[in-house]
């Protein structure tokens, strides 16, 4: 792909990088959609309208101006814009919109406020729409406010380290949330987090007159972990019960869910070694344990990331996730916990499941089976287990079903196409697809450089691994150009894909315009590539991931436009451990490093994340110590630079701080910069500021 020949326009940062002056106008065009039952609604800023899904007309529904007019908005009380509208209610003329200080349905038949609440800015917010009670946090205790308005209070010693209705267990698990209602809105599912016997983790707020001391929570691997449990509040009798799990300590509880009588509740639980989960029913009345339906061990880990869903057509039959046969897949139970069959299975991974097509009896779902690199729509047909492709099988797509699941949108690219948005109804198993909206490219007017991907063999000679350059627009094979391998590597990511420019980050169209290649490989180790090739780093993160990248290197070798001495290496987070240790291994092979949030010692990460993949530091002091970079400080021979924010709460500064000590007590000289106030990544314009200390730092030593 090379730019068109009237291009004339040079990008910076601020077109480039999300917290730059003119990123959106250089975004593909997109348009924001949502379901009313089963009537396409497109939500503009100012306007909402009907689409029909057959011929993509628009008809007008409503405008902002309507909806301020018919809810008597004030200054307070007033609707900025409708691209978050919903539509809860399939059947009624009912729409939900923010104010600033409140959210509220409206009766756009009846043109007139029906429902109104204001906790909106609350915590936790979690709205049901059956009973239309709210769940929020404020001031650390939990709150109901009922669909009536009437104010109930969950929990009164909420606080720092007495946490309620809030993520639990670091996020890990599929966890991104803490309250869980019932289907028919009479009943909350809620996490109790105590984190009291955690250690503090001393931040710093470094912005008032004193600095003040701002301790975050942060249990680390081999070391004192939180205790979970997991109360149901009933709206009817206003009493809480516990669920009788049993003793708390050292497990993980995931991925809740309810019957559809909503008078059971599903959670998947893990031991802390995480290599043994099972699937367990409690009654929600008493919270007693009623079954053990499923269990799953493994001489690694096993990782629940997705809750049980039943078939709407038939309340005894659930689906369940699991990657037991190598691959992530649908496996059919019936309430006793007996499997009635696999419904997908193959050498791909079910990377999504979007919900059913009741008409047809079927479940939709988002695969790779087409091609590692792509992720399609399929139907796959419960009873004959035949799956159906709904779109057209090329690039990276994402749908939205309707209520019935008969209708479905979907947005997706493809390496050359930049968005495109398709209405696809489903009718007997036969997708009929209408287009919506084909962006045009809006980098046309820039001088663009040269995508490409292609595959090499793995360390272990039999592997597929993906790779992305990409390469100056004016690029000349004559000529050897600076080259940076651009790294992240670690679990639940991919860094190449058949979306838009091959998933290129916009930073690599930035240095290629600066005259340098950039070269991205997925190794062992990184995501929807199967069990086997996920778990090959257990126990020594790093290492088989660093063979997969010298591969990638040997590659490089074989390309005579390659300046193999000018050869540089950037990450964040995983990327920057994987930075810090290849410029280490190997320092007559890296000239130059940028190493951003780095792990330098896994025994310095959290508890559920770090032992899944590492163990303990008890169990396994041989991985921790090979995989350490604290010892490899004295290797250091080029250019490395070193990012962190001063505040990050995900690796925290004791990582890098601790390697650069090893440095001064080694004689190696890294560069250090640090970003005050910010976490993990830098949010808003100091993103710019940081992309451009990147590039600054390999223009200086590496071109």
């Amino acid at each position: 792909m090379t730019a068109p020949m009237s291009a004339q326009k040079l990008f910076t940062l601020e077109d480039l990088n999300f917290g730059g002056t003119n990123f959106h106008n250089l975004r593909p065009e997109n348009i924001f959609l949502t379901w009313w039952g089963d009537q396409l609604i497109q939500t503009d800023v100012e306007e909402c309208y009907t689409i029909d899904t057959k011929t993509g007309k628009k008809t007008l529904l409503f405008t902002l101006d309507d909806i301020n007019k018919w809810a008597g908005s004030d200054d307070d009380h007033y609707v900025r814009q409708l691209t978050n509208a919903t539509f809860p209610y399939p059947n009624e003329k009912l729409v939900m919109l923010g104010f600033k200080k409140s959210v509220i349905l409206l009766d756009f038949g009846k043109k007139k406020i029906v429902w109104q609440d204001s906790i909106s800015g609350q915590t936790a917010y979690d709205w049901n729409k059956t009973s239309r009670a709210t769940a929020y946090v404020e001031d650390d205790q939990l709150f109901i406010a009922d669909g009536q308005g009437k104010k109930h209070q969950l929990s009164t010693d909420g606080s720092r380290e007495i946490v309620y209705g809030q993520s639990v267990h670091r996020n890990e698990f599929g966890i991104e949330k803490g309250t869980f209602w019932s289907p028919d809105g009479q009943h909350l599912a809620f996490y109790r987090m105590d984190q009291s016997m955690v250690t503090d983790y001393p931040q710093v707020d470094i912005f008032p007159r004193s600095a003040s001391y701002e301790p975050d929570k942060y249990p680390m691997a081999g070391m004192t972990s939180h205790k979970v449990t997991v109360g149901v509040y009933d709206l009817g009798t206003q009493k809480t019960v516990y669920l009788q799990t049993g003793d708390p300590t050292n497990r993980y509880f995931t991925n809740i869910a309810w019957s559809p009588d909503s008078k059971t509740i599903y959670m998947f639980e893990l031991n802390r070694e995480q290599n043994d989960c099972r699937l367990v029913s409690y009654d929600a009345t008493t919270g007693a344990k009623k079954a053990e339906l499923y269990r799953e061990t493994s001489d690694k880990y096993v990782e629940p990331l997705h809750p049980i869903v039943f078939l709407p057509w038939d309340s005894n039959l659930f689906v369940m996730q699991s990657q037991r046969d190598g691959y992530n897949h649908l496996y059919l139970y019936n309430k006793k916990g007996e499997m009635v069959k696999q419904l997908t299975k193959g050498v791909w991974v079910v990377m999504d499941v979007l919900g059913f097509n009741q008409k047809d009896k079927s479940i939709i779902i988002a695969s790779n089976e087409k091609h590692a690199l792509q992720s399609n729509l399929y139907a796959v047909n419960i009873k004959t287990l035949k799956r159906t492709l709904l779109d057209n099988g090329e690039g990276v797509h994402w749908g939205k079903l309707s209520s019935s699941g008969t209708k479905l949108y979907e947005k997706y690219s493809t390496p050359t196409t930049p968005n495109t948005v398709n209405a696809i109804e489903i009718s007997n198993f036969k997708p009929r697809i209408s287009n919506l909206l084909t962006a045009e490219d809006p980098w046309k007017d820039y001088v663009q450089p040269i995508f490409e991907s292609g595959s090499i063999k793995a360390a272990d000679g039999m592997t597929d691994l993906y790779w992305r350059m990409v390469k100056p627009h004016d690029f000349d094979i004559t000529k050897k150009y600076p080259t940076v391998v651009y790294v992240y590597g670690g679990p639940h990511a991919h860094n190449v894909e058949a979306s838009w420019h091959w998933a290129s980050r916009s930073w690599e169209t930035y240095m290629a315009q600066k005259g340098y290649i950039v070269f991205i490989l997925d190794n062992r180790g990184s995501e929807n590539r199967g069990r086997e090739f996920e778990q090959a780093t257990f126990h020594q993160l790093g290492q088989i991931e660093m063979q997969d990248q010298m591969k990638g290197v040997e590659y490089l070798r074989t390309l005579p436009y390659i300046d193999m001495n000018r050869l540089g290496v950037h990450g964040w987070s995983f990327g920057g451990f994987m930075t810090i240790s290849l410029i280490t291994n190997y320092p007559d092979v890296f000239k130059v490093g940028v190493a951003g949030g780095p792990v330098i010692d896994w025994k310095w990460y959290e508890v559920m994340y770090g032992e899944r993949y590492m163990g303990t530091p008890q169990n396994n002091p041989e991985g921790y110590a090979k995989t350490s970079l604290i010892n490899k400080a004295k290797d250091l021979k080029g250019k490395l630079q070193i990012i962190t924010g001063y505040n990050d709460n995900t690796v925290v500064p004791q990582h890098c701080l601790s390697f650069l000590d090893a440095c001064i007590k080694a004689g190696t000289q890294p560069d250090f910069f640090a970003y005050p106030g910010e976490e993990h990544n830098m949010r808003g314009h100091a993103s710019v500021h940081l992309h451009e200390r990147i590039t600054q730092y390999f223009e200086d030593y590496l071109k």
